[in-house]
């Protein structure tokens, strides 16, 4: 999904602050507004009772544990032109949304909204600022634990169930919308777990309570005054709201967050493979009937995969006895393992079904610090790719004579896709220098941006005829 799109919530404005209420938690009124038979010919009578919840005791009740949060970081501009010219640090306020989850002063928020922040200060509703230190953040998921001090006792907030929460159920979200402050919408889900693209473990709850830039971090609420939620992202074309936002559930925020209160990091189960989707023509010559699963691209070395006896080719149907339908079936099911345990591996291999027990790991640092380097720089072009191997050859009828690396994954919306690059095109040279690895396809990148380039070259082959594309890179 394009990163246009779905874009992450910020705000440069200022935070208008309220005044402090007492914290306790109060039932939901609520009653029938109109009760309906509908009958269709032939049918018996459905009686279908609607209802609306009265929220305002709830964001009475819960508004105090709900924060604003300030991130100071420098920017570098640049003054003059030509070769005398400087570059001069200016600093740059955004805002976002959070809430406390211990009366000791913990405080969630999105990863994105304190990333490069060089002071944190949270801001209570009664207007008291409070310096924060970060406990931890996690990227792929998108989290962050801070830690204020307070003097006393904080009002604060617990988790719900998210996975009771149905399409229609009624919410609230609460945050600080274009650095507003204390500000309520309520909606419905839309639809639960979602993926749009932004990592791995995508499992989004859709709604449709508006949220805008400066509600990242805050909380969704059910009737009951409960967290089942985390607001993070919004689909916009303009960059307002349109009706679609997204949130992380409680219940994969309150493992989460958990994980950081402990040590700071999370630590996820790690399998070693490179995994791709399958898609109709893949399916095809591989002799499967449907398109489920996850083709195993490439085998780390020394990894549990390895270990375990996976080969590049496979094909993994399920992970204990959980179908693989998406690629995050796969990882998010492997992440939620810990470390030293048994990841049972329905496996088809050369036509035949195999089983294959693994015992998972943690990856290696250099392994950990690597992999976000490669999805920040390809993602901002829109593109994953593989290398060129038999499967990816037959897959998207590739000769022999053709060498580099291959689109595997393609954002529609994205600059490459934008250029015209396809699935199945092979980058065959990048700047000039022939690669044939994704890591070569990075540096090439690299080079382009130290050179102050504002666009790379890359010599593309499709259907054995090549054509130069030069794709813009991302302003920084």
């Amino acid at each position: 999904m394009s990163k246009s799109k779905f874009r992450i919530i910020t705000s440069r404005k200022r935070a208008l602050l309220g005044s402090l209420a007492a914290l306790a938690l109060i039932g939901v009124a609520s009653g029938p507004l109109a009760i309906n038979n509908v009958q269709a010919e032939g049918q018996s009578t459905v009686p279908v009772v609607f209802a609306q919840a009265n929220f305002a005791d709830v964001i009475e009740a819960v508004s105090p544990a709900v924060v604003s949060i300030e991130t100071s970081r420098s920017v570098n501009l640049i003054s003059g032109q030509g070769p005398g010219h400087q570059m001069m640090p200016r600093p740059n306020k955004a805002f976002g949304s959070g809430f406390i989850i211990d009366g000791a002063g913990y405080v969630v928020t999105n990863s994105h909204v304190i990333d490069g922040g060089e002071a944190i200060f949270v801001t209570l509703m009664d207007g008291t600022r409070l310096a924060a230190t970060i406990v931890g953040g996690d990227a792929k998921s998108d989290l962050a634990l801070l830690k204020v001090d307070a003097g006393g006792d904080l009002p604060a907030l617990r988790f719900g169930d998210s996975a009771a929460m149905r399409v229609g159920s009624q919410v609230v979200a609460l945050g600080n919308p274009f650095g507003l402050g204390h500000s309520a919408t309520v909606g419905i889900i839309s639809a639960k777990g979602r993926d749009i693209g932004s990592g791995p473990y995508d499992d989004f709850l859709q709604i449709d309570a508006p949220i805008n830039m400066g509600n990242s971090g805050g909380p969704l609420f059910n009737a009951k005054g409960e967290v089942i939620g985390v607001n993070t992202a919004i689909f916009s074309p303009s960059g307002g709201n349109v009706g679609i936002g997204f949130a992380i559930p409680a219940a994969t925020a309150a493992e989460i967050v958990a994980d950081l209160r402990d040590d700071g990091k999370v630590e996820r189960a790690w399998l070693g493979v490179g995994i791709q989707a399958i898609g109709e023509d893949m399916a095809d010559s591989l002799g499967l009937g449907d398109e489920d699963g996850a083709i195993v691209s490439q085998v780390m070395a020394d990894s549990p995969a390895a270990a375990a006896g996976i080969e590049q080719g496979d094909v993994i149907l399920s992970v204990n006895d959980v179908d693989v339908k998406q690629l995050r079936d796969l990882t998010r099911t492997i992440a939620g393992l810990k470390a030293g345990e048994t990841a049972v591996l329905s496996i088809m291999r050369d036509g035949r079904h195999i089983t294959i027990e693994a015992i998972v790991g943690v990856p290696a640092e250099n392994e950990m610090a690597a992999a976000p380097e490669e999805s920040d720089v390809l993602e901002a072009l829109g593109v994953r790719l593989s290398p060129l191997d038999r499967m990816t050859r037959r897959a998207h009828g590739i000769g022999e004579d053709v060498s580099g690396v291959v689109v595997s994954g393609l954002d529609r919306h994205g600059v490459a896709a934008g250029k015209g690059v396809r699935l199945g095109d092979v980058i065959v040279s990048v700047g000039g220098d022939a690669v044939t690895e994704s890591a070569a396809v990075i540096d090439g990148i690299k080079l382009a941006e130290e050179n102050k380039r504002h666009a790379v070259l890359f010599l593309m082959s499709r259907g054995g005829e090549e054509r130069y594309v030069a794709l813009p890179l991302p302003k920084a």
